[in-house]
């Protein structure tokens, strides 16, 4: 593999390696500021040419622009209006019905209640509740996950610390 030599930016007199798919023409960095300058100076070395004087002005380039208008209606214009648009417009429009939730009253198995992370929250209930039986730590999980419906739902009246189980404040057994 070649070395190239370093090369002075012009800007901000650093040493760089060019690019060395554009090694004879870089002549600065690319930092951003010494890049945006770059950009200038060759565009002001472009329309400083005798046959780029007057590039974008003249009658050909007004009917040139003004065709190109006539074939691109809103071209503007379409790429902010669907920018805008909410995405809910884009859905399909599809009415809910209410159903009610009904609660199990069967036997409950630790298992049925967490499918997933199920060890990050057994052993949270545990560390909070002191218990490592699973069957304590499903009647835990009941009585938080009745608190957790009473807040989401707008019940706040429901006493502090309501997630009790056996007759037991889960607030109080933190250790």
């Amino acid at each position: 593999m070649k070395r190239f030599a370093k090369r002075k930016c012009l800007h901000c007199a650093e040493f760089y390696l060019p690019d060395r798919r554009n090694l004879h023409q870089q002549r600065y960095c690319s930092k951003p500021l010494c890049r945006k300058l770059s950009k200038a100076v060759s565009q002001r070395r472009w329309l400083q040419k005798p046959e780029n004087e007057n590039h974008f002005r003249g009658p050909e380039n007004n009917q040139r622009v003004a065709e190109w208008r006539s074939r691109n209606p809103g071209y503007w214009r379409n790429g902010k209006l669907a920018a805008k648009r909410p995405l809910q417009d884009l859905c399909s429009g599809q009415v809910a019905h209410n159903e009610e939730v009904t609660e199990k009253t069967s036997t409950y198995t630790l298992q049925d209640l967490l499918l997933t992370e199920a060890a990050l929250i057994v052993g949270l209930i545990s560390t909070m509740t002191g218990d490592a039986l699973q069957d304590d730590i499903a009647l835990t999980i009941l009585g938080l996950r009745r608190r957790g419906q009473d807040i989401l739902s707008g019940n706040t009246t429901a006493r502090p610390g309501n997630a009790q189980t056996r007759g037991r404040n889960v607030a109080t057994k933190v250790k």
